[in-house]
């Protein structure tokens, strides 16, 4: 599968390399967050990858809900379950919890299938922000620090009417995605419908937490749009 050279196994312990997670992050994900940076001071493995790499070992579940629970760098070497019945944990070599999952229905481990929904899911993903969230901080007037943007990935949720697929695709519901605010701290509840052949097969959250959060200010936000895109741009240009 193609998710294989995003990550590196040796004695069924799964590590990243700062290069295969920025990777991921950029050329499957669409995601520029300074955070999956090769540089950055405080380096993270996207959660889509951890995501990405359940479904290619332990298969697809028409109900799937995941719950990150720590922040994987580049010096964890992680166990991921092949086989799972009902819930199942991704742990460290010391035992610390960085996810887990619980998993019910129909099991399939069709590559192709697994491969369209991992593709379609990361990339929906990926464009959470500035693209969604911003659109839900500005309806609810606050938004996230610019100097320190903290947005967390907390849990997920997948549900398949079917797995007689073979391919799928995602698309935002827009009239039941909210943020909900409390104070400083906000949570995102991202409702996203998937689609086989232009019929919807099953639906979907993904939900975020975001700190720190204070009155809107367009033109910071304009700012902060500005910075992001001219990363995405400049690492193209460096690209090509």
């Amino acid at each position: 599968m193609f998710i294989e050279q995003y990550y590196s196994e040796e004695n069924q312990r799964v590590s990243f390399t700062r290069q295969q997670a920025s990777d991921f992050a950029k050329e499957i994900a669409d995601d520029f967050n300074p955070i999956h940076n090769v540089d950055a001071k405080r380096f993270c493995v996207p959660g889509d990858l951890l995501f990405s790499i359940i479904l290619a070992k332990s298969g697809l579940n028409s109900k799937m809900t995941f719950n990150f629970s720590g922040m994987v760098t580049d010096t964890v070497a992680l166990a991921f379950p092949t086989e799972v019945a009902e819930s199942a944990q991704v742990l460290d070599e010391n035992g610390k919890e960085y996810m887990n999952y619980a998993v019910s229905g129909e099991h399939s481990k069709c590559t192709t299938l697994i491969d369209s929904l991992i593709r379609s899911y990361v990339e929906f993903s990926g464009h959470t922000f500035p693209q969604i969230l911003g659109h839900l901080m500005e309806k609810n007037n606050v938004m996230i620090n610019p100097a320190r943007p903290m947005i967390m990935y907390q849990s997920m949720e997948i549900d398949l009417d079917t797995l007689d697929l073979t391919e799928v695709s995602l698309q935002l519901n827009e009239q039941e995605t909210i943020l909900t605010v409390d104070g400083k701290r906000g949570q995102a509840k991202l409702k996203f419908d998937l689609l086989s052949n232009g019929k919807v097969v099953g639906h979907g959250i993904k939900y975020m937490v975001l700190s720190a959060l204070r009155e809107y200010c367009s033109e910071k936000m304009s700012e902060v749009n500005t910075r992001f895109y001219a990363i995405k741009d400049e690492y193209y240009a460096n690209k090509n």
